[in-house]
């Protein structure tokens, strides 16, 4: 039986997720229903991608007992009230990040997933990639030896973005990419919180951060940097260093969606789906593996995640 999706908002980011499960099985996928706040955008976007309803309200979108599991799109500050009205109408839910805009709003959102005995992912796109997994693989074989640095860089010129630069609308580079450096650096060290963390870094007048340098010390004398901007063009890439050798994620500049590596001087690729429709974001359909993650989840009866 297939995952029936609901696609709340059908903004750029929606679009690309929608496209991306396109590439996905049709007996193992579909879209049945997507809201935004105007109809008419709803519509617009369900005839695009060919669902079958289209609501304008969010509240009509939780109370369709056909929909097992909402693509939440909105913008950030949104995601606390969008995330308890699917769960409360027991939905489960993959957010897109950052899952909360604090501590504060985080723990009342997995809260409600397990006081609704509902499956919650944030969708961090990245971790779900044949490239991560590849990582992951690598590490736990021990390919690289003792992982004693990662460095890694994200930065795009985003000041003419609005949403990245008003903090009422969720703005800071940190949530919308350097969270991106950060996951890795957490994955490689297997979720392990650091021992110290340092950070210098420039603001805006908006009161939201620009660009930031971080340095993390880990236990057992590892660390990682990273540095991420909405100012500058950055090398976009990430190096992982061991006592046996290395790997180099982003060879394209896209280490937040890779699509190649190089381990110990081997280079390897694996290249995402074509998109059927074009897309608002680079490699837009790697959003296929969340969305296969989320099935399997389903499918095993897993809830938070």
């Amino acid at each position: 039986m297939a995952t029936r999706w609901g696609i709340c908002s059908a903004g750029r980011i929606s679009h690309d997720f929608a496209v991306a499960l396109k590439t996905l099985p049709a007996e193992e996928h579909q879209v049945v229903a997507v809201a935004a706040r105007k109809i008419a955008d709803a519509e617009e976007f369900a005839r695009k991608h060919s669902i079958c309803r289209a609501y304008g309200s969010y509240e009509e979108l939780a109370r369709d007992a056909d929909v097992d599991v909402v693509y939440n799109g909105v913008i950030h500050p949104h995601h606390l009230k969008t995330c308890l009205l699917f769960m409360n109408a027991k939905k489960n839910v993959l957010c897109e990040k950052p899952l909360a805009m604090n501590a504060r709003e985080a723990k009342e959102i997995l809260d409600a997933a397990k006081r609704n005995n509902v499956f919650l992912m944030e969708a961090v796109w990245t971790r779900f990639f044949p490239v991560s997994v590849e990582i992951r693989r690598l590490l736990a074989q021990s390919e690289l030896g003792e992982v004693k640095m990662v460095r890694s860089e994200f930065g795009r010129p985003l000041m003419h973005v609005p949403r990245l630069l008003q903090k009422d609308l969720g703005g800071g580079a940190l949530l919308s990419i350097g969270m991106y450096c950060l996951q890795l650096v957490l994955m490689v060290f297997d979720g392990e919180k650091p021992e110290s963390i340092q950070a210098t870094g420039v603001c805006l007048e908006t009161g939201v951060d620009e660009t930031v340098v971080v340095t993390l010390k880990f236990s057992k004398n590892r660390l990682a940097t990273f540095t991420y901007s909405s100012r500058v063009e950055l090398p976009n890439d990430a190096i992982i260093a061991g006592t046996k050798g290395t790997i180099h994620v982003g060879l394209k500049r896209k280490m937040w969606c890779p699509t190649s590596l190089i381990v110990n001087g081997e280079e390897r690729h694996f290249p995402v789906p074509e998109p059927s429709l074009p897309l608002n974001f680079p490699n837009g359909t790697g959003m296929r593996y969340e969305a296969e993650e989320v099935r399997q989840c389903l499918l095993k009866g897993t809830v938070v995640f």
